[in-house]
């Protein structure tokens, strides 16, 4: 299995709902290093599975309609912890969306997962993998 990640971050504001989050109630903000892992069984005829200029794009235009925003303020988080998790979800589903629109050239035909990691710190982070 071949893989390919590409890297951006994002820096939002947020707050949660319920005990277990402690101060993390209160609104403040977060900021996350993203790597965006793309993976497949096979390359193409240059020997790739990715353009990295696409992947890079597109990562950078998911992970940019997220930042420097109230994530508290946008309709599709209502009633849900924007928790690590979730946001790694969240990008990894648009992503996802992507490449099955082709809007990462044929890496259609070669990309079979991807997985999304949201470093919240050096010592903390989430990932969600999910299929293309």
């Amino acid at each position: 299995m071949f893989s390919v990640t590409v890297r951006d971050h994002m820096m939002v504001a947020h707050s949660f709902t319920g005990e277990v989050f402690g101060p993390a109630q209160r609104l403040h903000g977060a900021t996350f290093v993203v790597d965006v892992t793309f993976r497949g069984p096979e390359l193409d005829g240059d020997d790739i599975l990715v353009d990295i200029g696409l992947a890079t794009r597109h990562v950078h235009e998911v992970v940019g309609a997220l930042s420097y925003r109230n994530l508290d303020d946008d309709p599709a988080f209502t009633g849900v912890n924007t928790s690590t998790e979730v946001l790694a979800r969240t990008v990894a589903d648009r992503i996802a969306d992507l490449v099955r629109a082709g809007e990462l050239g044929n890496a259609i035909d070669r990309i079979t997962a991807l997985t999304v990691t949201l470093h919240e710190s050096h010592v903390a982070w989430a990932s969600y993998e999910c299929n293309v």
